[in-house]
Formats: C-alpha cells, sequence, structure tokens
C-alpha cells in the first residue's frame, strides 16, 4: 500500500475510540456454575416485547432454504444454497412498529439445519435465530416461523446462524423504513458487498476445513506478514517450516499429500485493518450478486440525490467502497443516525452497513468496493447519461482520498446515549492465530453444545461496559446480536465494530433486552472456529 497521507485520520481513530471511556464500578467475565440465566423464551423476554412499540400491522412472508443454481453474470453460474432460487435474496421491507411474521422452510440437502438471524435487529430473544442458545436448529423438512415487531428504522440484513453457512448465499437486505425520516432525497440503491467462494473453487466448509489445520509452525503473525507483500496465491517454496503433522515431512506440499493450500489467502496486507486482511482466497467479490465483469447498473439522472444503503454480508472480507467522481455523505451506520460527514471512501467491515447520500453527476461512473488488502474488487455501475463504461479494473482516486470509518462519526444528538457511569465492565479478549486457528474470546472456544457455559453475565437495565482487547495479530468486526451498542462517549451507535490488531475498544450499552445474545466476530471462519461468547442477562 502507497503512503497513506489522508487516511492516518482512520487509523488514529480505529484504535483509539472509547480511550477516554467511562470509568466503571466492577469487573469480571462471569463464569457458569450457579448462575441462573434468563430464559430466551422467558418471562422477561415476553415483558420486553410487550413494551416494544407496534403499529399492530403485520408483514408475512415464507423464506425456503434450499439448493439452487443461481446466475452471477458473465457465464458464472454456480449451486449453492438461497432463499428462493436468489442471491442475494428478495429485500425485505417494512415500517418502523411492523411485525415481521415470517416462516423459514428449511428444504437443504443431507438433513442440513438451518436458521435466520435477524442480523441488528434488537428483537425478542426467542426469535434471534441461534442455535442451540435461543431455539433448537430447524431440520431438513422443517418450518419454523420468527414473529417479532421490528421498532427500530434502519439498514439490517438477515442471514444463517448455523456453521459457515453465512458465506453461502442465504442472506438477503431488510430496511426497515421511517414514516417521519427527515432525511431529503430522491431515491435508494441498496448496496449489497459479498465474497464469493461458493461452487466456484469449493464451498465454505471446505475452506473452514483447510483453514482449521492452521498454520503451523509458519503462522500468520510476524514472520509471515514480512515473507509477502500482495501476493495473490502460495510461494510452497516458503512452506518449509510449517508443521505438516507427525507423518508429513518440513518440505511436504500440497501435491505429495501434505497441507493444501487451496483456500488460504496468504500477503493480505492492510494498512487500514492493522496488518493481516484476511484469510480466504475468493474468486469473485459481488455487488447485488453480480460479477466485476457483467456487473449490477443503477440508472438515475444528474442532480437527483440519492441514498445508498451499503451492507457487507461477506465472510472475510473487508470493502474500501468509493464512487469515482462523487462524494459520499455519511447519515447512518448500522441503522443509526449519525452527524454528517462527507467522505471520499469508506471501510465497511463484515456486517456493519452504511447509510450515505450522493448527488449524481452527469455520466457513467464506477462503484468500486475495493477487496481490502486482498488485491482484488466488486464493481458496478451508475448511469445518469451517455458514455462507454469504465473497466471492471478501474481505481477511482476516491479510493486513495479521505477514508471514513466508524470511529470518526459521531451519533445524532437525539440517539446519543445518555451520560452515565457503568455499572459493570467486561473485558473481551480476542485471542488465537492462525498458527493452531484457535480463534476465542478470553481464551476460551466457545462451545455450541454448551452455550450457557462460560457467560458474560449482565442484569437488566445497568449500563454495560465492553473493552474489546484485540491480542491477536488480526483484525476482528465484533457484532453484539439484540443491542446496538456506542463507541467511547460521543460515537457512533453500533451493533458491528472493528476492533485493530493489538488496539482497545471501549463500547457502551444499556442492557435494556433481556435474553442470552452471541458476541462474536463476523468473520464467518473466525466465528466457527470459537471467536463467540453468550452476553446473558442474570434471571
Amino acid at each position: 500500500m502507497n503512503s497513506i497521507n489522508r487516511r492516518s485520520v482512520l487509523l488514529a481513530g480505529l484504535g483509539a475510540a472509547g480511550a477516554s471511556a467511562l470509568a466503571a464500578c466492577s469487573s469480571g467475565s462471569g463464569s457458569g456454575g450457579s448462575n441462573a440465566l434468563v430464559n430466551p423464551s422467558g418471562s422477561a423476554v415476553a415483558a420486553a416485547e410487550k413494551k416494544r412499540k407496534g403499529t399492530g400491522r403485520q408483514q408475512k412472508l415464507t423464506l425456503t432454504a434450499a439448493t439452487a443454481m443461481i446466475d452471477l453474470g458473465g457465464g458464472v453460474m454456480p449451486k449453492t444454497w438461497a432463499f428462493d432460487g436468489r442471491t442475494p435474496g428478495k429485500e425485505v421491507r417494512l415500517s418502523v412498529g411492523d411485525t415481521l411474521v415470517a416462516e423459514l422452510s428449511n428444504q437443504l440437502p443431507n438433513r442440513t439445519t438451518t436458521s435466520i438471524h435477524w442480523h441488528g435487529i434488537a428483537l425478542r430473544n426467542d426469535m434471534d435465530g441461534v442455535p442451540p442458545a435461543t431455539q433448537t436448529a430447524v431440520r431438513a423438512g422443517s418450518t419454523f416461523t420468527y414473529q417479532f415487531v421490528a421498532d427500530a428504522p434502519g439498514t439490517y440484513f438477515f442471514h444463517p446462524h448455523v456453521g459457515v453457512q453465512l458465506d453461502r448465499g442465504l442472506y438477503a437486505p431488510l430496511i426497515v423504513e421511517d414514516p417521519n425520516e427527515t432525511l431529503d432525497y430522491d431515491d435508494e440503491w441498496v448496496v449489497l458487498l459479498d465474497d464469493w467462494v461458493d461452487g466456484v473453487t469449493g464451498t465454505p466448509d471446505e475452506v473452514f476445513a483447510e483453514l482449521k489445520q492452521g498454520m503451523g509452525g509458519m503462522g500468520m503473525g510476524e514472520s509471515a506478514s514480512a515473507s509477502s507483500s500482495g501476493m495473490e496465491g502460495h510461494d510452497m517454496g516458503n512452506m518449509g517450516g510449517m508443521d505438516m503433522g507427525d507423518s508429513a515431512s518440513p518440505s511436504a506440499s500440497a501435491s505429495s499429500g501434505g497441507m493444501s493450500m487451496k483456500f488460504m489467502l496468504m500477503g493480505a496486507e492492510s494498512d487500514l485493518l492493522g496488518g493481516d486482511a484476511g484469510d480466504v482466497k475468493y474468486p469473485h467479490h459481488l455487488i447485488n450478486g453480480r460479477v466485476a465483469t457483467d456487473p449490477d447498473v443503477y440508472t438515475g439522472k444528474p442532480g437527483k440525490k440519492v441514498r445508498l444503503r451499503i451492507i457487507n454480508a461477506g465472510g472475510d472480507t473487508a470493502y474500501r467502497l468509493a464512487l469515482g467522481d462523487h462524494k459520499l455523505t455519511v447519515t447512518h451506520t448500522d441503522g443509526f443516525p449519525v452527524l454528517h460527514q462527507e467522505v471520499d471512501a469508506l471501510l465497511v467491515g463484515m456486517g456493519e452497513r452504511y447509510d450515505v447520500l450522493v448527488t449524481l453527476g452527469d455520466g457513467v461512473f464506477p462503484l468500486v468496493a475495493l477487496a481490502e488488502g486482498k488485491n482484488a474488487t466488486g464493481f458496478a455501475l451508475v448511469r445518469t447519461g451517455s458514455g462507454s463504461a469504465p473497466k471492471a479494473t478501474v481505481r477511482p482516486k476516491e479510493l486513495d482520498g479521505m477514508i471514513m470509518g466508524a470511529p470518526q462519526l459521531r451519533a445524532a444528538d437525539d440517539v446519543r446515549l445518555k451520560s452515565a457511569k457503568a455499572d459493570v465492565t467486561h473485558q473481551i479478549k480476542l485471542t488465537g492465530g492462525m498458527d493452531k486457528y484457535n480463534w476465542a474470546i478470553n481464551g476460551t472456544p466457545f462451545d455450541m453444545n454448551d452455550p450457557d457455559a462460560h457467560p458474560i453475565l449482565i442484569e437488566e437495565g445497568q449500563r454495560v461496559r465492553l473493552d474489546f482487547v484485540n491480542d491477536t495479530d488480526m483484525w476482528h468486526p465484533m457484532h453484539l446480536h439484540g443491542h446496538t451498542y456506542q463507541l467511547g462517549e460521543a460515537g457512533p451507535r453500533k451493533d458491528t465494530s472493528i476492533v485493530l490488531p493489538k488496539k482497545k475498544l471501549s463500547v457502551f450499552f444499556d442492557a435494556d433486552n433481556p435474553g442470552q445474545w452471541m458476541l462474536h466476530c463476523h468473520n464467518a471462519y473466525h466465528g466457527e472456529a470459537g471467536m463467540m461468547a453468550n452476553v446473558a442477562y442474570r434471571a
């Protein structure tokens, strides 16, 4: 990466947000045992649901998860799993306070169980879609109906919360509109970003199986970061020190029965992400389900103001997004309004969402989602007039201009948390690495067979502080279910935030939604490996 000039504003903020955070009364992560936890279907959850302001309107739909051959454009026709035969799934849109009634029909093959997690929605706990913590996984051939009030407007999406199904085609946007919206614009365009492997070079389960072998003696830390820069493939000549197991010699290569290197990406480096940018080599990066060589096209008129709702549904990729020859005005992140900020480009981690306004120029313009540190891009077009389309390899100058991430934003006055002393502080230490692929929280990988074994205990009514301390050599987008937290004392309200390697990020939230809630890295593979914890309310 070249010298970062104005990009330094982003680097300074990502690690420092919350540095001057409020002091807390008590600290420590609870351990299981005698602590009784709120039941996801218990009376406390029902009581909280009754308090939500609803319109009484219901929106009903059926979502069928099944095998599908989908068209990504450019002749790319992978077989994947999708909702109702398309990826992304059909957008779901409702008004704030409406009740969503969504029946999931599981038609997946090989007795595969699944679920739906409504990412970013502060909903009732037993509708959060996290087996086995909040529900029983939906068996193949069965159905499950999710029903909840969506009482916070914003840009959200939904996806499974079983295994690494997130990295298949089972996702779609969920937009909760505010009928009293004060934002002035002429049109909307939902921009859904995704990194794609399924049915092209392999499946996400095959990716995870390879990653779980770890990097052995080589590691992905300091020794590896110096060994390559921007390397697209894998230099097997550098693999001599890798621990291949007892049976393999140190010089074993993929071709001689040693460790497979089909999916693992080496040399993905990003200053913005503090070093190692990702684990997985993806053959395609999509915008709205289209490959770069056959892009999605938004058609509009010059001078019109468009709201872009940007969603990163990827499994392992942060995107640096810019629209050529345009400025972006950031208005929301993760559904919540911020003080407006004009930027050239956005850094969007997995699970994050941003709303921006853009006033369209006259011509044909590239919307580019640079796969941060991976030397690849997602690509779409904005057409408002005549002219030839730019090539998919174009790199707008805005990508190297002022790049914004969440720590530089400030919450809008009406959603900023009231100043209060934290009642409890929990240190959330992010641990593990590529060497053994042992990603965890506080050194203990989450056990899906025993989800309440090591809860992070909170109580209803508390102001909670979480101190994310990243002890690893890699960045992690940390997502909290059922709540939005605030970065520091005046930062934006978020549910997913980038935590840079060797940095600390302090966030605050009010414990106002009883239940058991997952807190995890939204890298699909880190979360599945164990970087997940249960933030549980005491009964």
